[in-house]
């Protein structure tokens, strides 16, 4: 399992290029069912836009498909793959909804245009790095909470559930090169009294 790169949330930019609109849409998805029902949902919206351009690229079997759903050749839905492409992202769909504004932007300006709607999608997005980690969990009593919170904090780990009872049950994914490390500092911190359990493994957005 590698690190790999994709966009956080689903969210949208959009700006006016000579009188025409264009709103670029992202989202992350892992399938091409989650990627087609996300293309038809901007499709719906936009149901009378002059072009919904879409792109995504999917990191299993490494799946690109695009669209310049009516505009020129070449001119639409390729520029909006590149910017995805270029930015070395997966698991993400963008869709780029024109509404014409009587003026004519020509190939190159048409390129640029939905370039820019692909880029400032992404942006909006918020991308982020996915890598290989493992899910642990442990248990501390309450005085030793802050600090083990520090620690966590310090590795990058990401902190998924805390339940407060007779102790304190922290359960967390962390990269898996920086597992040992952290044992051997709970273990030095807390003279031997934690042990990290391993849950299981996930890929997780590191900080």
């Amino acid at each position: 399992m590698k690190e790999y790169k994709t966009v956080e949330i689903e969210n949208y930019d959009e700006f006016i290029e000579k009188k025409s609109r264009f709103i670029g849409y992202v989202k992350p998805v892992k399938t091409q069912e989650q990627a087609v029902e996300f293309v038809n949902s901007i499709k719906s919206k936009h149901w009378d836009a002059t072009h919904n351009v879409y792109a995504y690229v999917l990191k299993d079997n490494n799946i690109q498909r695009y669209s310049d759903d009516g505009e020129p050749s070449g001119t639409a839905g390729v520029p909006v793959l590149d910017v995805i492409l270029k930015n070395n992202i997966v698991d993400v769909c963008v869709v780029v909804t024109r509404y014409f504004g009587g003026v004519l932007l020509g190939a190159g300006g048409l390129v640029r245009a939905y370039s820019h709607g692909s880029k400032i999608a992404i942006e909006a997005g918020n991308i982020i790095t996915m890598a290989p980690c493992k899910v642990l969990s442990v248990n501390v009593e309450y005085n030793f909470y802050d600090r083990i919170n520090i620690l966590l904090n310090d590795f990058g780990a990401n902190i998924e559930k805390s339940e407060f009872s007779n102790d304190v049950y922290i359960e967390f994914s962390l990269k898996e090169k920086l597992v040992q490390e952290l044992q051997k500092r709970l273990t030095d911190m807390s003279n031997g009294s934690y042990i990290l359990k391993e849950i299981g493994k996930k890929f997780a957005k590191q900080i």
